[in-house]
């Protein structure tokens, strides 16, 4: 068979070809074969995929979570000594705190300086209960009795360690403007507010030093937990029931 010259006999021929044989997998004369697009992926898409989230999390660390190990047992048994704590910072500022939240805070007036073993992981850092805010009055008769807020008791069996009295002592505090008041849940062990009433801050601790509001434990695995403020436990307590930064 004699086989044409001219490129569109040739085209011609192939669509004849095709009919009477099917498809023909060869290319059509005059066209070229389009090339496969690249699959491997560039240095830049790396760098998005795997960069961008590293930042991501480094920011979220840095302004918005913060995480603490406790080495003492002022808070059992809530929190136990080697748990480490993500709190909510309070840098933003969005986050008004309230009664019964659990707040880290810097030392406000040298508790420390006899009690090293209740520092944050060696830093001058402190966790405990928020039990008043600017304007309460807080109080307990000593041994036996419950802790009275503005005149009203509150049960704190959900938190208090079992077996602890809320207070072995006496003490009434007025919780002046711009500070708050706070407790171990572990009362026996804890020196609180209610040690350091003869310190410049009169034994309270100042908005500005709190650092943030703990969440929950994540370490060590069998430990891992949200963190209850027992909010319910000042529900008829008068008075505002939380204060912003």
């Amino acid at each position: 068979m004699q086989l044409p010259s001219n490129p569109d006999e040739e085209r011609d021929l192939r669509t004849m070809m095709v009919a009477d044989h099917g498809v023909d997998p060869s290319p059509v004369p005059g066209r070229r074969k389009p090339e496969p697009k690249p699959t491997g992926t560039g240095w830049r898409d790396t760098l998005v995929w795997c960069g961008v989230p590293v930042v991501i999390i480094l920011l979220l660390r840095v302004f918005v979570f913060g995480m603490y190990a406790i080495p003492s047992g002022s808070m059992e048994n809530t929190i136990m000594p080697g748990d480490r704590v993500l709190t909510l910072s309070l840098a933003p500022k969005v986050v008004d705190l309230k009664r019964g939240d659990i707040v880290v805070f810097k030392d406000p007036s040298n508790w420390l300086r006899n009690e090293q073993s209740d520092s944050i992981f060696g830093k001058d850092r402190l966790i405990k209960r928020l039990i008043g805010l600017p304007g309460d009055v807080v109080e307990c008769a000593g041994e036996g009795s419950p802790v009275t807020i503005n005149g009203v008791a509150i049960d704190e069996s959900a938190y208090i360690r079992p077996g602890v009295a809320p207070s072995s002592f006496p003490f009434r505090v007025e919780v002046t403007e711009g500070h708050v008041f706070v407790m171990g849940d572990n009362r026996s062990n804890s020196a609180d507010s209610r040690y350091h009433q003869d310190d410049e801050e009169n034994g309270l601790v100042p908005l500005e030093d709190i650092e943030g509001v703990a969440l929950a434990t994540y370490w060590p695995l069998r430990r891992i937990g949200a963190l209850d403020s027992h909010h319910d436990v000042f529900a008829d307590v008068p008075g505002p029931d939380s204060v912003g930064l």
